[in-house]
């Protein structure tokens, strides 16, 4: 089932609206003001990334914020 965001040409407001299926225009309404008056805007899919439930290095200065100090492991 698809997720669309759309931002509202009245107030601003940005809001998404899964469909059950086709996207249905009568469905498109501004959960702030109630506008049916929209702009439907791209947007990336979501990416599911697996953990392997290990710190990002295994050097010893790491914090204990699971962070890695001096980017030896090319996360900074």
């Amino acid at each position: 089932m698809p997720i669309f965001d759309y931002r509202c040409k009245e107030c601003s407001n940005l809001y998404d609206i899964l469909h059950k299926g086709k996207e249905v225009i009568e469905d498109i309404q501004c959960p702030l003001c109630g506008s049916t008056h929209y702009t439907k805007l791209i947007s990336l899919p979501g990416i599911i990334a697996k953990s392997t439930g290990r710190p990002p290095c295994d050097s010893q200065r790491c914090g204990m914020d699971q962070s890695c100090c001096g980017g030896s492991c090319g996360l900074n």
